[in-house]
């Protein structure tokens, strides 16, 4: 295991403080674990002005909000976050997406949607989904004209974004002009290379992806249904250009590897960038790993042209 010196020093420093795993904590305990990193962040910058929303869903609201850096935007990005389904704030992102959103002078939505174990599964999916019905239109009534609508997530956050993006292909709703998967979840098999390889056991470990897919998805029927593991998808025809960001040294690698593979398989244009020397996590990390401001970067030229490369 190469881990490039920040990463390195990064994790020496969590293991140092004894960063506790997902099992050994109550969901309540983790959850505030999370928040108590907010301030390494930063504040991001002033944007022309944030909107908050309570969005209805199916029994419920969820909050988001959406961020404007310039009055007339013309791209919306709907940003599902991380945090394995269980945990996750629209705060523990916002200055990361201000600095993209600013870069790329597009629109953010962050979607705050309902956590598991408190609300299983499908209900992360559907959120997202009635987010992506829900949010553009709002944005376009206040816009007065059409936004292009990109869909976008890291980890558990990006496995929302692709199941939105592939129930685009199998309905009546416009697909989005582009997708972007950071280290995404795809499938709910642990036998994988990058799983099976002990360098990857980090701070996201295979034992820390077992008790996430316990809280979102217990039913082991249930996980195999497309709208928990996207990466099990038939046809992926007609799935937007995709860009998906993987760590070096992350459980997830390999099926990210796979669904690229399968994508390309049916003529879908991707751009597929591997961070060497990262874990999972790196991109939002902001202001904390430099690799985050590269993937950043890489992201805002993604979100302004579709960039999509040969590798």
């Amino acid at each position: 295991m190469v881990l490039d010196t920040p990463a390195a020093e990064y994790v020496a420093e969590r293991q140092r403080e004894g960063a506790p795993t997902p099992d050994a904590l109550t969901v309540a305990e983790l959850r505030a674990s999370e928040r108590l990193g907010r301030d390494r962040y930063g504040a991001g910058p002033e944007m022309a002005w944030v909107e908050d929303l309570s969005m209805p869903v199916d029994r419920g609201r969820v909050r988001v909000r959406i961020l404007y850096p310039v009055d007339e935007p013309e791209t919306l990005v709907l940003y599902m976050h991380g945090g394995g389904w269980v945990t996750g704030e629209i705060e523990d992102y916002e200055a990361l997406l201000r600095t993209l959103a600013s870069e790329a002078g597009c629109a953010i939505a962050i979607v705050e949607y309902r956590k598991a174990p408190e609300h299983r599964f499908p209900v992360a999916a559907m959120d997202a989904i009635a987010a992506y019905h829900h949010i553009p239109a709002h944005v376009e009534s206040k816009l007065g004209r059409p936004v292009s609508v990109v869909v976008a997530g890291d980890s558990a956050g990006a496995n929302l974004a692709a199941v939105v993006a592939q129930f685009t292909l199998r309905g009546s709703s416009p697909t989005p002009t582009r997708q972007i998967l950071i280290y995404p979840v795809l499938d709910c098999t642990f036998t994988t290379p990058s799983y099976q390889d002990p360098h990857n056991q980090l701070l996201l470990t295979k034992g820390c992806m077992q008790w996430y897919w316990d809280q979102y998805v217990p039913s082991h029927v249930d996980r195999s249904n497309v709208m928990a593991s996207p990466g099990r998808a038939g046809d992926l025809a007609g799935s937007p250009p995709t860009l998906l960001v993987a760590a070096e040294h992350d459980v997830l690698r390999s099926e990210g590897e796979t669904y690229v593979r399968r994508l390309r398989e049916q003529r879908v244009p991707v751009s597929y960038d591997v961070y060497k020397g990262q874990i999972h996590g790196f991109f939002s990390l902001h202001n904390v790993l430099p690799a985050s401001s590269v993937a950043r970067k890489a992201v805002v030229q993604f979100v302004r042209n579709g960039r999509i490369t040969s590798d």
